[in-house]
């Protein structure tokens, strides 16, 4: 009875070993590196909203998502309505149309 230890591969087999470790290896670089990747890209948001406060050129609107919108370099008055973009998630926000 042969010992598991002293096991030849024919080339076949060491071709196959190659392919699926490669294919392995493919595939836990796809998980760890890839995919993450583009969680790091926000997607935009457009939404009607009304200026609260005017603070020197820093509006502040609420939008949907409970989160409290920054806008900086913005002229207009608290009342004015606007259509904004923001990333999902984030706290700032720039005007698209007055």
């Amino acid at each position: 009875m042969a010992e598991l230890g002293n096991m030849e591969l024919n080339s076949s087999q060491k071709t196959s070993l190659v392919f699926v470790s490669a294919f392995i290896f493919a595939g836990l670089v796809l998980s760890i590196i890839v995919f993450p990747f583009w969680h790091l890209i926000r997607e935009d948001v457009f939404e009607d909203v009304v200026i609260l406060t005017n603070d020197d050129g820093t509006c502040y609107v609420e939008t949907t998502d409970n989160i409290p919108k920054t806008i900086e370099n913005c002229s207009l008055n608290p009342g004015d309505a606007a259509t904004i973009k923001f990333g999902d998630g984030l706290a700032w926000a720039t005007i698209v149309t007055p």
